[in-house]
């Protein structure tokens, strides 16, 4: 039986997608992930609250200033869902700020100054403080390695910093690791967005190198991390289960990877290609409850 878009499922899904939960509940996961791997235990502490809400206020920030500036792809199936949820969006923001503000006031001294890069960089992603209005996703080729970058310094580094995980060496190569990962998991919403970049004037990889190129790249980057899984597994940095866990995430984001088209439903991005954050935090988890 075919479910009516109008249903109350689409309503939750989309309330879930596009209130900014789900990519709040994937930065959580890797931030979990981290910690499992080098601890074996998660945290429901200041540094969870601090991300979570932080995430939910940065990405809900961006879709707010983000419709003042796409008039002219308001017909877009995304854009119509994120119009009727503007006033709940308008509400995480604020939430999300005031929790992740107070949260941080909780962290260690170190854990603080180590989000003054990657809180700048967020900041000026979504905020047009740039010349001519401009925000640092606006940059040609550079806002998929900030992306990158930051995922990576949130959900690696700073458990590392909090909860004193350093100088374990192999926090590096899970760094680079989650670099790959998130680089690779991005691209796919550059090639979703080619129209939108278009109209203001991005030119990002997919609009250089073309979609299928774009999608080897990808998969490239997740390859990588699947190298860098096994050696940390050969140096005994992860455990077996812990290696296993994340390979067989990272095999599943070939697979979405390989299907992707522009014709593609915003479900399959949004949902599905961020959904592979959350799918390795639980991955490891399990993995790690069931086999260690």
């Amino acid at each position: 039986m075919k479910v009516s878009k109008n249903s109350i499922i689409y309503k939750f899904i989309d309330l879930v997608l596009y209130g900014n939960f789900w990519i709040a509940v994937g930065s959580l996961a890797l931030l979990w992930q981290t910690t499992l791997i080098y601890q074996q235990e998660f945290h429901f502490d200041a540094l969870t609250r601090f991300v979570f809400f932080g995430t939910l206020f940065l990405y809900a920030l961006h879709r707010i200033i983000g419709m003042s500036i796409a008039h002219a792809y308001f017909q877009l199936e995304r854009y119509t869902v994120i119009i009727a949820h503007k006033r709940h969006i308008e509400w995480y923001a604020g939430i999300g700020a005031v929790i992740a503000a107070f949260s941080f006031f909780q962290l260690s001294r170190p854990t603080q100054l180590a989000l003054i890069i990657p809180g700048i960089i967020s900041l000026g992603y979504v905020l047009p403080i740039l010349g001519n209005k401009k925000r640092l996703r606006d940059l040609n080729d550079i806002k998929i390695f900030l992306v990158a970058l930051v995922w990576a310094w949130i959900t690696v580094l700073l458990p590392a910093i909090e909860y004193g995980l350093l100088p374990h060496q192999g926090i590096l190569l899970t760094f680079i690791e989650r670099v790959l990962f998130i680089f690779a998991i991005t691209l796919p919403f550059d090639i979703r967005d080619l129209q939108v970049d278009e109209q203001s004037a991005v030119r990002t990889l997919p609009a250089k190198w073309g979609i299928e190129r774009t999608k080897n790249i990808a998969v490239g980057m997740v390859g990588i991390s699947i190298g860098i899984t096994i050696f940390c597994q050969y140096q005994f940095y992860y455990s077996i289960p812990n290696a296993v866990a994340l390979i067989l995430t990272y095999l599943a984001t070939i697979i979405l990877i390989k299907k992707i088209t522009p014709q593609r439903s915003d479900y399959f991005y949004t949902g599905l290609m961020d959904g592979t954050m959350v799918l390795s935090g639980v991955l490891v988890g399990t993995f790690i409850y069931f086999f260690q």
